[in-house]
C-alpha cells in the first residue's frame, strides 16, 4: 500500500531542524558573550575625550581612566577628540566597534542641551549609545570683580533688577553651561541681563576684571585664582549644595529657588556593546568613583562626584531635557 505523506507532514520535520539550528546558534551566541565578558577586557581600553588636551574635561577623563586601568588590569588609552563642541569626538564614540574597548566621556553639549538648541548631531543621543556612569557634576561661579558694589548674590539680583537691563554677563558663548545658567537666572529671577559671548571664559574674565562685564560664569577653580588673588569675589554658586571648598559662597538656588545649572560629565560605549561587558565596565567604574583618592583629585577639579550608574544616569539626562527645555524655548535661543 502507498503511503500517502501531505506536504505538511514533510515540510514538519524541516521545520524542527530549522528550530533547532536557530536555538543552537542563539546559544552559542550567548555564550560567545558570556566567554567575551570573562575575558573582558584582553587588551587596552580607549577613551575617547571629545575635547583638547589640557581642558577640565581632559584632565578629568585622564584621572578616570588612570584609576579604571587599576580596577580593570588593562591600560586605558585617553584619545582627545576635539572639534565642532564635543560633537565630533561623541560622534566617534557612537560610531565605533561595540565591543567595550573605545569609550568616550560625554557630557551635556553632546547629549542633551546641544540637541535642544537646534545642535546639528550625526547620532542618537540615546539610541546611539549605552550610557554606563554619570562621573559627575561640574558648577559654575557668578563672579564679579573686587570692586562690583554688589556685596552679596542678593545684592547683585536686587541691583540687576534695578539695572533694568543694564547689568550684562559673559560667558564661553551662547550653548555653553555659563550661559545657560544665566538665561536660567534671568527668567527664574524676573531679572534682565544682556549676554555677551565670548570664545572662552578667559578673554571673559580679563573684560570682567577690566570693568567691562558685571559678571561672568566661570569654572570655580578657575575663578578661586583670581579670589585668592584678591581681584574677583564668588556671589554663588550654580549647583544644588554650597562646595566643601567655599563653605561660605551660597547657592544661587538659596536665594533664587530653582536656579540650579551645571555641567555633567559621563562615560558612554557605543549601543550594542554585550550587556554583561556593560555590567563590568559599570562595576569597575563604580569603585573608581568610590576610591578615596580618585575622589579627590576629581574634587580638586571642581567636579562634584556622583557615581551614578546605568539606569540612573539615563534618567539623570532625561530630567536634564526637561528642566533645560521651557528655559531654551522661552528664551527663544537657538545655535547659529
Amino acid at each position: 500500500m502507498r503511503n500517502h505523506i501531505t506536504g505538511e507532514h514533510r515540510a514538519r520535520p524541516r521545520v524542527l531542524h530549522l528550530c533547532r539550528r536557530v536555538f543552537l546558534a542563539a546559544g552559542l551566541a550567548a555564550t560567545a558573550f558570556g566567554v567575551q565578558a570573562q575575558a573582558y577586557p584582553d587588551r587596552p581600553i580607549k577613551l575617547i575625550v571629545p575635547f583638547s588636551p589640557g581642558g577640565s574635561t581632559d584632565l578629568i577623563g585622564r584621572v578616570v581612566a588612570s584609576a579604571l586601568a587599576d580596577e580593570i588590569g588593562q591600560p586605558v588609552v585617553v584619545d582627545n577628540k576635539g572639534g565642532a563642541g564635543s560633537i565630533l569626538g561623541t560622534d566617534l564614540g557612537a560610531k565605533a566597534a561595540p565591543n567595550g574597548y573605545t569609550l568616550v566621556i560625554t557630557n551635556g553639549a553632546a547629549i542633551t542641551t546641544g540637541p535642544l538648541l537646534g545642535q546639528k548631531i550625526p547620532y542618537d543621543p540615546y539610541g546611539d549609545f549605552a550610557h554606563i556612569m554619570l562621573l559627575g557634576t561640574f558648577p559654575n561661579g557668578l563672579i564679579v570683580r573686587a570692586s562690583h558694589p554688589a556685596k552679596d548674590f542678593k545684592e547683585f539680583v536686587e541691583q540687576a533688577r534695578k539695572a533694568g537691563g543694564k547689568y550684562n554677563y559673559g560667558s564661553a558663548g551662547v550653548g555653553s553651561a555659563g550661559f545657560l545658567t544665566g538665561e536660567l537666572l534671568k527668567q527664574k529671577a524676573h531679572i534682565d541681563m544682556t549676554h555677551v559671548p565670548y570664545k572662552g571664559t578667559g578673554p571673559a574674565m580679563n573684560d570682567l576684571l577690566g570693568g567691562q562685564l558685571d559678571a561672568i560664569f566661570n569654572n570655580m577653580s578657575v575663578a578661586s585664582a583670581q579670589v585668592k588673588a584678591g581681584t574677583a569675589r564668588i556671589l554663588a554658586v550654580s549647583g544644588p549644595k554650597r562646595l566643601p571648598a567655599f563653605p561660605d559662597v551660597p547657592t544661587m538656588d538659596e536665594v533664587v529657588p530653582g536656579t540650579v545649572g551645571e555641567v555633567w560629565f559621563g562615560v558612554s560605549a557605543p549601543a550594542g556593546t554585550p550587556q554583561p561587558v556593560i555590567d563590568r565596565l559599570q562595576a569597575a567604574l563604580g569603585k573608581v568613583m568610590a576610591n578615596a583618592d580618585a575622589r579627590g583629585k576629581l574634587t580638586d577639579l571642581g567636579l562634584t562626584p556622583v557615581g551614578a550608574p546605568q539606569a540612573e544616569f539615563v534618567k539623570f539626562l532625561h530630567d536634564e531635557e526637561k528642566k533645560w527645555t521651557p528655559i531654551i524655548k522661552g528664551a527663544n535661543i537657538k545655535l547659529d
